[in-house]
């Protein structure tokens, strides 16, 4: 579906979505989204004047991100795509990043409440408690990845995530169309290697965006449930916060279940706090 001599719905979508992170100070979007839209129509827009003023991405399993042009809003295009979304797929589950009050309206309207929460949290890379380099444990060696990690970095990422609704189906066509983003960086993914076996234990993907080159982000940290109980995952955390704090950053950030109580005290510990909460909205059978 093309727009506007040539312009695609997604393209028009994307666009859409960047002067809502402008306006409501959060992008609409995940990364995956984003990345999704380059070769992937979205499944539903509202056009007027044969240009598109909302719509919305679905994943395979019914996640939903959507957007409304901020010139357009309180036209009533939320609630459209939402219930025609819901008419489609009744197990849909909305994400509402910054949860955000509008947000709020549109999913009490359609009598969904909250059923996931992502945290962001973050600090300032010089406040206490300071980051350091740690000691790896006896029988295991941290490197960086190199050409060749590709198959066993994500071999270790589905054992790590395999109940996790995202990050546990990452492909290598995933992994290859973020390895050519201009954020990619062979240095900033730390692996820990088992040296009795060779084989990768743990990793820290750290990222640091060239249009935000101030604030580094742990991106994906990773352990291996075989090598749980020996720290590796605080271990390959501080390498990888090492990692950015050498590169100049200011502020670190990172993303966490909410209801992961575990990680969540791992990373207060670090020094994180909570600074915004994406939420997840659905129609809950009662």
């Amino acid at each position: 579906m093309r727009h506007d001599g040539g312009v695609t719905a997604a393209e028009e979508l994307l666009a859409i979505a960047d002067r809502a992170a402008s306006y409501d100070g959060v992008d609409p979007f995940s990364e995956q989204t984003r990345l999704a839209l380059r070769h992937t129509q979205p499944q539903q827009v509202i056009s007027t004047d044969d240009t598109v003023r909302a719509g919305a991405y679905v994943t395979d399993d019914g996640a939903v991100e959507l957007v409304v042009d901020p010139d357009r809003r309180r036209h009533g295009f939320g609630t459209r795509l939402v219930r025609s979304l819901l008419e489609e797929r009744p197990d849909a589950r909305f994400w509402a990043h910054g949860d955000l009050p509008g947000a709020r309206g549109l999913a009490a309207a359609a009598g969904m409440t909250i059923v996931r929460n992502l945290w962001k949290m973050g600090r300032a890379a010089g406040a206490a408690p300071a980051i350091g380099s740690p000691e790896v444990p006896r029988g295991f060696t941290a490197r960086t990845f190199q050409p060749g990690d590709e198959e066993a970095w994500l071999d270790l990422n589905r054992r790590a995530f395999e109940h996790h609704p995202e990050q546990g189906r990452m492909t290598r066509a995933d992994l290859d169309e973020r390895m050519a983003e201009p954020w990619w960086d062979p240095a900033g993914l730390i692996l820990i290697v088992d040296d009795a076996t060779g084989a990768l234990a743990a990793s820290h993907w750290t990222k640091i965006d060239p249009a935000e080159p101030g604030t580094g982000e742990v991106y994906v940290v990773a352990v291996d449930p075989g090598h749980q109980g020996h720290g590796l995952g605080k271990v390959v955390t501080a390498l990888g916060l090492a990692h950015l704090t050498s590169r100049g950053v200011t502020h670190l950030e990172l993303y966490v279940e909410g209801d992961n109580a575990a990680a969540v005290a791992t990373y207060t510990g670090l020094g994180f706090a909570r600074e915004s909460v994406d939420v997840m909205y659905a129609l809950v059978a009662e």
